[in-house]
């Protein structure tokens, strides 16, 4: 491969641009500060917004809104008194623990690691780009873990093809992070958004849900999709410009980390081989799989079931509003009879252990959740997020923007703040808030807001040098080409970032266009 544009001269003005986003990036606060710092700047804004007497008329039922202060007796009281209860009544809190609780024990056991690998190992030759991305995208289930397990096998499986390996890892890399909102399984993510969404969406419509399984139908249809464009991509342009890798580029590391992946008894390696105990758990895990889809089956097949809406339809019913836990479910059946098969669940004690250790990892998330919340909490009191909504709505309506535009401008926001925050979840609670209720004032479902928001987080994943997953995926790179840099990695994934937001936009599009409905119970605008 030749030397990066970082190495040969003057940088292009794309990776100045990226630098320069790496070092404002690198001033921000933590997220949990960030949510401090706006909740203590909400506080001043309300007291000046009251003072001067702001207030707006809803267009649904013609209340009049008025911003109140949150520098009154009644707003420190409810700050005070009300912080527990803002926090756990958050509607994410619940369902993404609920969620987790399974997942871990799917992680823990091995049982998505293996599955992964598998999927890659058995892959015909001439679909591996495509199997790489499909996996990768589709890895989604196993969260940040999906980089640390995949990304270096990537690179593994394209060095054993003969192909430049550099390529194989990138490939992965970019497949996890645009999969990140997206994939075949419903994952934890998908939880925390739509807790976010509801949360936001109650403050039109106090009763409004908006479920896990909200985008799952646009998610499954996508996969494919964004799965064949970035095999086209690679190919066609990415794997070109690379040309062949030279092995006298490679660090001295290289031997090492290739003979630790691919080692059967390297302890903590990511094995690439699949054993013979980890392909029965495989096969006994699908068979626990098919047994729990056939007793929910039966369970919702009665038109009388108790877990049916009013009318005997599921769009609304109290089964989609208890997904959460129905998926939670899902994920301890398979991971039991993965972890039974293999060893790694040995005795009942053992579940509660594997959940107590996956929900460490979740940790930092439960305690951003706090400022969150807080910062929510005086969002809706003080009448601000509500006032603001109607404002942007009215304004939406006098420039005539329609479907197509508004959306277009609202990934492209998306897309320039995620270069910045690069936690999803910290960016859609800070961005929920207005843009969910100011589209439902003109007519859009929280449902299809969210699915934009998704879309424009996803894509610029792949680029901002804000997360740790670019650093990590920069020093695998280095493994193969010791003169590699930022300049190096972004030449290959800002023509992926830019293909898969445009490639996935367009099927947005035509899929509201149809007025499809993008998940189940989901309204189709």
């Amino acid at each position: 491969m030749t030397d990066s544009p970082q190495t040969s001269g003057r940088q292009p003005v794309v990776f100045r641009v990226l630098g320069v986003i790496e070092r404002v990036g690198n001033m921000l606060p933590h997220p949990f500060f960030l949510f401090v710092i706006l909740g203590a700047l909400l506080v001043l804004a309300s007291w000046g917004m009251e003072a001067a007497g702001l207030g707006a008329e809803r267009p649904d039922d013609g209340e009049v809104v008025e911003v109140r202060s949150l520098v009154s007796v009644e707003g420190v009281q409810m700050m005070v008194m009300d912080a527990v209860e803002n926090f756990v009544t958050f509607p994410p809190l619940g369902v993404v623990l609920a969620v987790m609780l399974g997942v871990s024990v799917a992680d823990r056991t091995g049982m998505l690691s293996a599955m992964l690998r598998a999927t890659i190992v058995r892959a015909p030759r001439r679909l591996v780009t495509f199997t790489l991305a499909f996996v990768g995208i589709s890895s989604n289930v196993a969260g940040d873990a999906a980089y640390i397990a995949l990304v270096p096998l990537g690179a593994l499986v394209f060095l054993s093809l003969g192909r430049n390996p550099i390529v194989g890892l990138v490939t992965v890399y970019v497949s996890i992070a645009a999969g990140y909102n997206t994939g075949l399984l419903l994952s934890a993510t998908d939880a925390l958004l739509a807790g976010l969404s509801t949360s936001a969406a109650q403050t039109v419509e106090p009763d409004y849900v908006v479920t896990p399984v909200a985008n799952w139908y646009f998610s499954v249809a996508v996969t494919f999709v964004l799965a064949l464009v970035i095999t086209v991509v690679v190919e066609k342009v990415v794997e070109p410009l690379a040309g062949e890798w030279d092995p006298n580029d490679a660090s001295e590391r290289l031997e090492a980390e290739t003979e630790a992946l691919l080692d059967e008894d390297s302890e903590g390696s990511e094995n690439l081989q699949v054993g013979a105990d980890e392909a029965t758990g495989l096969r006994n895990a699908l068979i626990a799989a098919g047994a729990f889809a056939l007793f929910w089956f039966l369970v919702l097949l009665p038109a009388n079931s108790p877990l049916r809406g009013e009318d005997g339809s599921l769009a609304e019913s109290p089964f989609l509003d208890g997904i959460a836990l129905v998926l939670g479910l899902a994920f301890l059946t398979v991971g039991v009879a993965y972890g039974l098969s293999v060893g790694t669940i040995r005795e009942p004690s053992d579940v509660p252990r594997l959940m107590a250790e996956g929900l460490k990892d979740i940790t930092p998330i439960l305690v951003l959740f706090f400022a969150v919340s807080q910062f929510l909490a005086y969002f809706s009191w003080s009448g601000i997020g509500e006032y603001v909504a109607i404002v942007g709505s009215e304004a939406i309506e006098r420039v005539g923007l329609g479907g197509p535009l508004l959306f277009l401008g609202m990934l492209v926001l998306v897309m320039c703040m995620n270069l910045f925050i690069s936690s999803g979840s910290a960016q859609w609670a800070l961005m929920s808030p207005i843009l969910v209720p100011m589209f439902m004032f003109a007519g859009i479902s929280p449902e299809v807001t969210q699915a934009v928001y998704r879309i424009g987080d996803s894509a610029t994943n792949i680029i901002t040098p804000m997360s740790p997953y670019f650093a990590m995926t920069l020093g695998f790179l280095q493994i193969y080409n010791r003169k590699a840099g930022v300049g190096t990695l972004a030449s290959m994934t800002i023509p992926l970032s830019l293909t898969v937001a445009a490639v996935w936009f367009i099927c947005f599009l035509i899929w509201w266009g149809l007025g499809i409905p993008l998940g189940p119970g989901a309204p189709p605008r």
